[in-house]
């Protein structure tokens, strides 16, 4: 039997959510899994430039919208806001102000960046000698 297509709607709706999840992981942990892989760790870098550009600027999330559009048409009342501030103040860090986040996900960036670049210097290194 078929799902109807609010049970279908619904369960893409946690489909979403589940990949917005996971971006988000990527994001924050991704320079740990590039490792001689500099494809990934290229992606990783294009991908955590645009976590902290749609956090600090005002745009929604393609992410969200699609899990709002999806959760509407499961006849659910979507939530309103960021993704992040939706979950986390909700479980996590209960009346977190935005700017929070925003540092947050600044110091995620250069986090990783670091990372990157300690790898670098090895690199150049071995390069060199």
């Amino acid at each position: 039997m078929m799902p109807s297509w609010p049970q279908l709607a619904l369960a893409l709706a946690v489909t979403v959510l589940v990949l917005h999840l996971a971006f988000i992981f990527w994001v924050l942990f991704g320079a740990a899994f590039t490792r001689r892989r500099p494809r990934l760790a290229f992606l990783h870098a294009i991908c955590a430039v645009y976590g902290l550009v749609i956090e600090v600027a005002p745009w929604p999330c393609p992410l969200t919208l699609a899990e709002n559009w999806f959760e509407v048409q499961a006849g659910r009342m979507p939530y309103n806001g960021p993704f992040l501030l939706h979950y986390l103040d909700a479980t996590v860090y209960p009346n977190v102000q935005p700017i929070v986040l925003i540092v947050g996900a600044g110091i995620a960036l250069l986090a990783n960046a670091a990372v990157y670049y300690r790898r670098w210097r090895q690199w150049r290194a071995a390069r060199s000698g």
